[in-house]
């Protein structure tokens, strides 16, 4: 694996006056009532076997929040997306915004790879079980990975935050091997996202969002995973974390 750069801290967010400190206290309450409707209408479409509806309440969804918090997403290399017909997006994971702004912008029909512990949460966990989403169980074992293969094969595209979970720092941290596997599984291209500059204005264990602030998302080129087996993961995790990293930004 690359080497780790040592860890920094997020440049800090502009002194809040009164005003931004009120707009994200509302922005954030907006935005959590905008997620229960969101979640209801997408577990409703999901039960009537619309996953295309789906995808519509979950892109305007990441849409309304991004909009409510007055935050700018800055992307580059969606055309290295032009053609697939599914893919695995694999990226690093600052912040709650990675998933609304790649559920927003990213073409095709999103669906992530989510714990088993948001399934606890009221409406959203059950419109993610049956929206598409792939839930990790470690308990589930295979069952598990035979119903995510099933599900990417649908042609749903997925996204993988590689690192297992957030990180308030300002680094890359080292990828699991998870995304790398099943995009070898699925036999669908791996395509490297570095995200930038979202810890900065909602980093883990925040209860507002400072809002009015820029993220950053780079697309990288797909990498085939024609011919490749399950022992060929560790290279392929490798391969995407060192793409990441070359176009991770630590100041945005």
């Amino acid at each position: 694996m690359a080497s780790h750069p040592q860890a920094s801290s997020y440049t800090a967010a502009p002194p809040r006056g009164i005003f931004n400190l009120a707009w994200g206290v509302v922005a954030t309450f907006l935005s959590a009532v905008w997620t229960m409707i969101c979640a209801i209408g997408a577990a409703v479409a999901a039960i009537l076997n619309k996953p295309r509806a789906v995808t519509a309440i979950t892109r305007a969804w990441g849409r309304g929040i991004i909009a409510v918090c007055g935050i700018k997403v800055e992307i580059e290399g969606l055309e290295n997306l032009t053609g697939l017909k599914s893919y695995i997006l694999v990226a690093n994971h600052k912040s709650f915004f990675d998933i609304f702004a790649s559920s927003a912008f990213m073409p095709g029909n999103p669906r992530f790879v989510a714990k088993k512990e948001l399934l606890k949460i009221p409406i959203v966990g059950y419109a993610m079980q049956k929206g598409g989403h792939i839930i990790i169980d470690r308990d589930a074992g295979g069952r598990e990975i035979r119903k995510a293969i099933q599900i990417i094969r649908s042609g749903l595209d997925v996204c993988v935050f590689a690192e297992g979970h957030r990180y308030n720092d300002n680094v890359v941290h080292e990828f699991n091997d998870g995304a790398a596997w099943l995009a070898i599984l699925s036999k669908l291209p791996a395509v490297p996202m570095s995200i930038s500059g979202s810890g900065r204005f909602y980093p883990r264990g925040a209860i507002f969002v400072t809002p009015g602030l820029t993220m950053r998302m780079v697309i990288g080129k797909p990498i085939s995973t024609e011919g490749m087996r399950s022992a060929d993961r560790t290279e392929l995790t490798r391969r995407l974390e060192d793409a990441v990293r070359a176009t991770f930004t630590p100041e945005v």
